[in-house]
């Protein structure tokens, strides 16, 4: 249960960002008690969500993917202006998201999670978009410059195809009815992306 003032960070939405618990309000869902949280998070605003729908996690334990925005924490030697730390950010920008990936996460989580990483482009606001749930940056290109972002985007799609392409040939093979039922609800991109990488239709 959450309360006012907690931190949290919503699972599948990771370019939120961080969000504060401003109000919580316990409710009754299908039967279950949870809770109506109004959240706000950094880089998407207020939001009203359901605790038994919204998948929301304690920010400390979002496993250290997101950080407040470097130009707040001051040059420490080591830390996010070193040499080091661009490095690292560097590395995080083609690290596919732990939702994608959890092997403790059901098949199906992870091809939702997987497919919508499709919603981003290495374009305008989706590329930026991409950066910042990355790396945690509210403002991505004070680190980055554009080219930098697209490049490293279009390595992080490629791995983000095999990754698909391995999920899928998984799911086809153990619960074929998966695909079809997350392809259902599924954007255009993450269909295109699914036909592109099925290698066994």
């Amino acid at each position: 249960m959450w309360k006012v003032g907690d931190h949290v960070r919503h699972r599948l939405k990771p370019e939120w960002g961080s969000g504060r618990v401003l109000s919580a309000q316990s409710v009754m869902h299908e039967g279950r008690p949870a809770q109506r949280l109004t959240v706000s998070f950094d880089r998407a605003g207020q939001k009203i969500l359901s605790s038994a729908l919204a998948q929301l996690e304690a920010a400390s334990e979002a496993g250290g993917r997101f950080r407040p925005d470097p130009g707040d924490q001051g040059g420490d030697v080591g830390g996010p202006f070193s040499t080091d730390g661009q490095a690292e950010l560097s590395q995080k920008l083609l690290e596919l998201p732990e939702a994608a990936t959890d092997p403790f996460a059901s098949r199906r989580k992870r091809l939702e999670a997987t497919l919508g990483l499709y919603r981003f482009s290495d374009r305008g606001a989706p590329l930026l978009d991409w950066a910042a749930m990355q790396t945690g940056l509210k403002d991505p290109l004070s680190r980055f410059s554009r080219h930098e972002l697209e490049q490293s985007f279009r390595r992080f799609q490629t791995a983000l195809d095999q990754h698909l392409r391995k999920l899928v040939k998984e799911c086809r093979r153990l619960e074929p009815g998966t695909i079809e039922a997350v392809a259902a609800t599924a954007d255009a991109s993450a269909k295109q992306a699914m036909r592109r990488v099925d290698v066994d239709r």
